[in-house]
């Protein structure tokens, strides 16, 4: 009886005391481990201050607009025209 009361005293204060402290512990290291992985994916930590944007060599006047990049287009695809389907008499079975 004596066994019991200790070995039930002791994972009492396990649970606690301890597993708060280690869970709290495994949360963190979680959430920072997927912030990292966040900014690599992004390309900035969302705990840090936006970067400030990035000044232009040439001075555009009000009302021109200046693309540095024009994505290539893609071909068309050749559109398949549907013919139909054959049509099917319905009968309803009692």
């Amino acid at each position: 009886m004596v066994k019991f009361l200790l070995i039930f005293f002791l994972i009492s204060l396990v649970l606690r005391f301890v597993l708060p402290v280690l869970m709290r512990w495994l949360v963190v290291g979680f959430l920072k481990k997927q912030t990292r992985r966040y900014g690599q994916q992004v390309g900035a930590n969302p705990f840090e201050a936006p970067r400030p944007e990035p000044t232009r060599n040439h001075a555009t006047s009000a009302g021109q607009v200046h693309v540095d990049y024009v994505p290539p287009k893609a071909q068309a695809k050749p559109a398949r025209h549907f013919e139909g389907g054959e049509y099917v008499d319905f009968e309803e079975v009692k």
